[in-house]
């Protein structure tokens, strides 16, 4: 799989883009890359196999796009933009968008900034937190400034800096990122949402908040619980490939 790029106001942006047909982009979440979470897990084989394009970017700061050290240039406005920028790029007006995580935050801002561009959305990862804190705690960014993961006790920050470490990630942009990009999405403006939407959270999820909390504020959204996976592991998980094929058929 050969990755290529584009730049967006001097960033540059990593993508890979493989298959045919109706094109479906691929968001992934915080301190993870297009290859730990769409290559490895199997979802560009599925996708494509299923007969879709299916596209993959590096949000920034992350994998092989732009590392920025500024707070502001995560703003979920600004990480969202690169996606409707990455559309514009490949000339395709309209697309599923599919995120993880942070990539589901994303995915949602994609569906209130720029309706026009977003056909469905699968919203993986992710559940009522995106109202209640805008994402993770900020005690993540510290824990990636820390000097070793043994200084950190929080587990779940800890679990990310060793994560980070793990995906050879840019730990100080990666702190950047978290700081700048916890806006939260309002209730109201959830139900403002008109693309169909699919919520994809594991029951062991820790992380993510309830999915069905979420899911009743979106109109018609749908949920699939992930059995048994926690937030690391449902993204590679078979019932979530299967829900998510046949969302995408379904939909109109």
């Amino acid at each position: 799989m050969a990755t290529t790029s584009f730049r967006r106001d001097g960033v540059e942006i990593a993508y890979l883009d493989e298959g045919a047909g109706e094109p479906i982009i691929l968001v992934h979440g915080f301190a993870s890359n297009k290859e730990v979470n769409w290559v490895q897990p199997g979802w560009l084989d599925t996708l494509t196999r299923a007969g879709r394009r299916a596209i993959a970017l590096d949000n920034r700061g992350h994998g092989q796009s732009s590392k920025l050290y500024d707070p502001e240039q995560y703003h979920m406005h600004v990480l969202a933009g690169d996606v409707r920028a990455l559309l514009d790029h490949l000339h395709i007006h309209r697309a599923d968008i599919m995120g993880y995580s942070m990539g589901g935050r994303i995915t949602a801002f994609m569906g209130l900034l720029h309706p026009e561009r977003v056909r469905s959305a699968v919203l993986g990862g992710i559940g009522y937190v995106m109202v209640e804190s805008g994402g993770m705690s900020s005690t993540i960014a510290d824990a990636l400034e820390a000097p070793s993961p043994d200084s950190v006790s929080d587990p779940t920050a800890r679990s990310f800096r060793i994560f980070a470490e793990r995906t050879n990630s840019n730990r100080r942009a990666l702190a950047a990122c978290m700081r700048g990009s916890r806006q939260m999405i309002s209730e109201a403006e959830l139900a403002r949402l008109r693309a169909p939407v699919l919520i994809a959270v594991g029951t062991e999820d820790q992380i993510a908040g309830s999915p069905h909390k979420l899911a009743a504020l979106i109109p018609g959204a749908r949920v699939v619980s992930i059995p048994g996976r926690d937030h690391m592991l449902a993204v590679g998980d078979r019932v979530y490939k299967e829900a998510v094929l046949k969302f995408l058929e379904g939909r109109p």
